[in-house]
């Protein structure tokens, strides 16, 4: 668990500083990954993450200015935009982790990286967004994820 929550901040760190294109997404993630010590499945975590927060960055924003009813994606701070990018990729369709998981690291994720109110605000809008989903691996316990991963 201890390594994907160091993966879940080693994203955060690249996708806060990298290029809106993602370019150099992997050579950033490496880089990142050895200056925080973060183990190799760590580090191929924190590149799925910010993949696909890169790819995925307009689908995700658009389900995410659907949940926040009176906040417009440009008014957040980056960091809490940055985080509820990243847990909205994890609790999609085809994301790697159940969405009770994504949700409770985003907070935790918001309550160390943003301001005063990061995690209530990041737990809200989590909450209106996973409403209509299943929460598919609720019965899981901890944050492995699927087999391979």
């Amino acid at each position: 668990m201890a390594s994907r929550r160091q993966a879940r901040e080693l994203a955060l760190r690249v996708l806060f500083a990298l290029d809106p294109s993602g370019a150099g997404a992997a050579a950033a993630v490496a880089r990142a990954a050895a200056e925080m010590g973060v183990d190799e499945r760590g580090r191929r975590f924190a590149l799925e993450l910010v993949l696909g927060v890169v790819r995925d960055r307009a689908a995700i924003d658009g389900r995410l200015a659907a949940a926040s009813d009176h906040w417009a994606l440009d008014q957040m701070a980056q960091v809490e935009r940055t985080i509820l990018r990243m847990a909205a990729f994890e609790m999609g369709e085809d994301g790697p982790t159940p969405v009770r998981v994504a949700i409770n690291e985003a907070v935790e994720l918001a309550k160390a990286y943003g301001g005063a109110e990061a995690g209530r605000f990041v737990n809200g809008v989590l909450g209106r967004l996973a409403a209509p989903l299943p929460l598919r691996g609720a019965g899981e316990v901890g944050d492995e994820g699927p087999p391979g991963r």
